[in-house]
């Protein structure tokens, strides 16, 4: 494996994702956000008659991950493709129903670290943000973008409190000169928000410009409309008894997976009786609350202080 890649490369809550999946059942299990191969080489080691197939459209992350998997053999297939289309590429993979399914949402530590890929207002470079290698860019985004799209996509998928204000000063900095590279829009957004400099802005402990280049991120690889798609998707693809995973990082996708989780593990109301039917249950949420990293995880792997797991079992 990569060694510049390894050393920033920390899975997230990886303890708690081998216990919920259980991978010494045996069994398929769909890494559906593969990365750099982190939970996918843990769940290997724990289940050693267990196959994995795992998913991701970053052509740079199944590289990575291929070389770590390696000693793994034929027990590992990697393929690419976007998670909303997981039940053709299990399909595809023709190793039957997983017993297990895993989904790490948001942008990788290959994504941030690496300054080309546009994803990071710490790491200046051409402003991509594409967790492919094909389609829109956010430089697309930010220089074609009507004001007023921008503004709902800045408070739609970042929450951003002064979303008019930045598309604003956005649309105005464009007139002049193209958007063209992270640190340019960055600087922008900082200054729009009266704060033009890097580090804590209004927000506390996050960067002024965190929350713009969330939502440019969201809308460029529309991670949101995917999200429930690939939810209903994997608990209808487990086997009975199956477990499904997600770690989410912002409240967005939080609620999304919850609420999909909650309606799913509900099922169909009858209409006399306003109880759900029993036998159109399809899961069991194993998750009450969603589960947190510990302190020390925190204090180890400071990207992981906002994700939640929630789990599932396919009833």
């Amino acid at each position: 494996m990569d060694p510049d890649a390894s050393a920033f490369h920390q899975p997230v809550l990886l303890a708690e994702v081998v216990e919920l999946l259980a991978p010494e059942r045996g069994g398929l299990f769909v890494d559906a956000t593969l990365g750099l191969g982190g939970h996918a080489e843990a769940l290997l080691e724990a289940g050693r008659e267990l196959r994995l197939l795992g998913i991701d459209q970053d052509p740079q992350a199944l590289e990575l991950a291929a070389r770590r998997l390696a000693r793994f053999g034929e027990r590992v297939r990697l393929v690419a493709g976007n998670f909303r289309h997981l039940g053709e590429l299990v399909a595809g993979a023709r190793w039957g129903a997983p017993a297990g399914i895993l989904a790490d949402l948001g942008v990788s530590s290959l994504q941030l670290e690496r300054g080309e890929r546009g994803f990071s207002f710490r790491r200046d470079g051409p402003l991509d943000m594409r967790m492919g290698a094909v389609g829109k860019t956010a430089a697309d985004v930010v220089n074609t973008y009507s004001e007023a799209a921008l503004a709902e996509i800045f408070q739609e998928f970042g929450e951003e409190r002064e979303s008019k204000r930045v598309a604003r000063a956005l649309v105005a900095r464009r007139k002049v000169a193209p958007f063209a590279t992270s640190a340019e829009l960055a600087e922008t957004v900082r200054r729009a928000k009266r704060f033009d400099h890097p580090g804590p802005g209004r927000e506390g402990r996050i960067d002024a410009a965190t929350r713009v280049f969330q939502a440019l991120r969201i809308e460029v690889n529309q991670e949101l409309a995917a999200l429930p798609e690939m939810l209903d998707e994997a608990v209808r693809l487990l086997s009975a008894e199956g477990r499904l995973v997600v770690i989410s990082y912002h409240s967005l996708e939080d609620r999304i997976v919850k609420h999909t989780l909650r309606d799913l593990a509900r099922g169909e109301v009858d209409e006399v009786t306003g109880r759900p039917r029993a036998e159109t249950q399809l899961i069991e949420v194993l998750t009450r609350n969603p589960v947190r990293p510990s302190e020390e995880e925190m204090l180890a792997n400071p990207r992981s202080r906002s994700a939640r797991l929630r789990a599932a079992r396919r009833l």
